[in-house]
């Protein structure tokens, strides 16, 4: 089945390159679990599970909690690990002249 790019206006051409990457997407997601499975049976022939592998499932990405790592002079119970949006305290501790370096526990 050719298609004949020369004859597709641009909307058709859009379309046809969406369902080619949308294709394509769906070939690796389907080699990606050909792979899965015969890592598990490899796995089970030499008498291991994944988990014992590669550890726990599902915990990709996820940190644990942080310790602190910034307190607020001004409010001591404020702190801060470090990680994600900075807090409002911080902020404003920085533009009245403190640097992090003044803010660490």
């Amino acid at each position: 089945m050719a298609i004949e790019l020369k004859n597709l206006n641009k909307k058709e051409l859009a379309e046809l390159a969406q369902r080619v990457a949308s294709r394509s997407r769906e070939l690796d997601a389907e080699e990606i679990d050909k792979v899965r499975a015969e890592v598990r049976t490899f796995a089970k022939r030499k008498g291991y599970t994944i988990e014992q592998l590669f550890g726990g499932r599902g915990r990709k990405g996820k940190r644990g909690k942080a310790a602190p790592k910034y307190r607020n002079p001004a409010d001591p119970s404020q702190t801060w690990s470090g990680r994600g949006k900075r807090p409002r305290w911080f902020n404003a501790a920085l533009k009245a002249g403190k640097r992090e370096k003044d803010l660490l526990i």
